[in-house]
């Protein structure tokens, strides 16, 4: 069992974290705003578990090993990046954002939204910074057992469920508030930039 006080640091600190805008809720708030909530519970989903893939890393000792494997990461960092940039492609040439909505749903499997999710974190080096830097301060990492690795993991997806689910319900009042064909028009435009702006800003990084 971990330290209380150490695992509720760690969680207040991730929250703190995870709450300031970067490419993964910047992303995500445009899908929910595109494509609404339901529609982008899995990408949340892809996102919060490559945070999980990443803290595996950190706690696994395997950080310097992953930025040895630079070609592999950076495939998957460009996955993400053209994942991203297809959905800003099918929100600026739709007829109209319901029926983006209605056609994804339909069509677009679980799983693909939840690699997309999932490849925008693997590919964001920053969330790998975050875990190296912040877990040696506050547990032996040599001495972790797996029940305490399950406990961060846990800790870590609940604190992450809390910030997104609270980003997308904001981002889908937001969305229904603008109910005109125009609107909806505009705004499928708009969060077609901005997925845009976020690929760019990944690939950039």
């Amino acid at each position: 069992m971990l330290d209380p006080a150490s695992l509720a640091f760690y969680a207040g600190t991730l929250c703190v974290a995870a709450a300031l805008p970067g490419p993964g809720v910047t992303a995500l708030v445009a899908r929910v705003l595109g494509k609404g909530v339901r529609g982008s519970i899995g990408f949340a989903a892809g996102i919060a578990f490559g945070d999980v893939v990443w803290l595996g890393f950190a706690v696994a000792g395997l950080a310097v090993l992953a930025q040895s494997f630079g070609t592999a990461f950076l495939v998957i960092k460009y996955a993400g990046v053209a994942y991203l940039l297809y959905l800003a492609w099918k929100l600026w040439t739709v007829p109209s954002v319901a029926h983006a909505v209605e056609t994804d749903t339909r069509r677009e499997r679980a799983w693909r939204t939840f690699l997309g999710g999932l490849s925008i974190t693997l590919g964001n080096p920053k969330v790998m910074v975050f875990y190296t830097a912040l877990l040696p301060n506050l547990i032996d990492l040599g001495h972790l057992s797996a029940g305490s690795f399950i406990e961060l993991a846990v800790v870590t997806e609940l604190v992450l469920a809390a910030v997104f689910a609270s980003y997308m319900m904001l981002a889908g009042r937001a969305r229904t508030l603008l109910s005109s064909p125009c609107a909806m028009r505009l705004l499928a435009r708009g969060c077609g930039t901005l997925m845009a702006g976020t690929a760019v800003s990944i690939a950039t990084r």
